[in-house]
């Protein structure tokens, strides 16, 4: 099975928004191939480290801005050909303490980028959403199973912005990719999990304590199948607006994720503590499946279940957490 086939067209000239962060920094190496690359970002929680080689190369450029300036946004867009849209509040939890924040950096940016993309002339948008857009549903959900609300603001933002995009694909012409993510985990990760659990180890390597019961279980999506998929959607999806989950359809535990990161630690015999209770946080999806066959019918497939993807993350984000450069 051909996986991502870069099509017979001039050099690209891509915008990603989000582009030095977790997901965006891994799309971005895929991107320098295809042409110039422009990356905005405030850095917030993105790093210039994740893109340092092709900036030293000249294929990337990247703008440090605020999303939330539109003016900014839509000066830094004006001469690219495609829009890929990857800037949100990188972790859920945080909408609890700052409840502007996921409309802020969701709904109000997205619209930013689609009016900045309008007004530039811009056609091609490609839009990371969320299997959180689901709801609090334990039933395998396709692609058209939005029977449940999301229930987090951040699954909220992440609905807020397709209807959106559906409005300016209707509208406005634009031609449009929608990516619906399981948990995106692997290298050069900044919030998650895998990450959290590591940290925690680090810092009181007897005991890790978890939220919930350890029997919230979710698909995870490795970030190089992530970065893979986003442009196969981009690259063959045949419709004005293309809607696609992308996910493994299996789903692993929090409980394998601590036990495995236990395992990776300089701490193997750390004693996991659990919290107790279904949710992690309020607005956890305590189960959630994604269907992956709609895309598959296209012609992708992930490389790794969802327990392989989070094995190989683990061992990944262990190396960066404990190495000894970064005591």
């Amino acid at each position: 099975m051909r996986r991502v086939t870069v099509r017979a067209m001039e050099r690209v000239r891509s915008f990603v928004l989000g582009g030095a962060g977790f997901i965006g920094s891994h799309l971005v190496d895929r991107l320098v191939e295809r042409g110039p690359v422009t990356v905005f970002d405030n850095l917030s929680i993105g790093k210039r480290a994740f893109i340092a080689p092709h900036l030293a190369s000249g294929a990337v450029n990247l703008v440090v801005g605020e999303a939330l300036d539109e003016a900014a946004l839509r000066q830094a867009m004006a001469g690219h050909d495609v829009v890929y849209h990857l800037s949100a509040n990188p972790e859920a939890r945080w909408g609890l303490e700052r409840p502007r924040l996921d409309l802020e950096q969701g709904t109000i940016v997205t619209y930013n980028a689609l009016e900045s993309a309008r007004l530039n002339g811009i056609k091609q948008f490609v839009f990371a959403s969320s299997g959180t857009v689901y709801g609090n549903n334990p039933e395998p959900c396709g692609e058209l199973d939005l029977s449940e609300l999301p229930f987090s603001l951040y699954g909220a933002s992440k609905i807020a912005g397709e209807s959106m995009i559906a409005a300016y694909v209707e509208c406005f012409g634009l031609r449009a990719s929608i990516c619906r993510f399981g948990n995106v985990v692997g290298r050069r990760g900044t919030h998650g999990a895998i990450l959290d659990f590591c940290k925690k180890l680090k810092a009181h390597p007897e005991y890790l304590d978890v939220l919930g019961d350890g029997r919230q279980a979710k698909p995870y999506l490795h970030v190089t199948d992530c970065a893979d998929g986003i442009l196969f959607v981009h690259d063959h999806g045949k419709e004005r607006l293309n809607v696609y989950n992308l996910a493994p359809p299996d789903i692993t535990s929090v409980r394998r994720i601590a036990e495995l990161c236990v395992q990776a630690s300089p701490s193997p015999n750390a004693r996991i503590e659990f919290a107790g209770g279904t949710q992690g946080w309020p607005g956890d999806v305590p189960v959630s499946r994604i269907k992956p066959d709609k895309l598959a019918a296209l012609g992708f497939r992930v490389r790794h279940t969802s327990d392989k993807a989070v094995e190989l993350s683990v061992k990944e984000v262990a190396r960066e957490v404990f190495s000894p450069e970064t005591a």
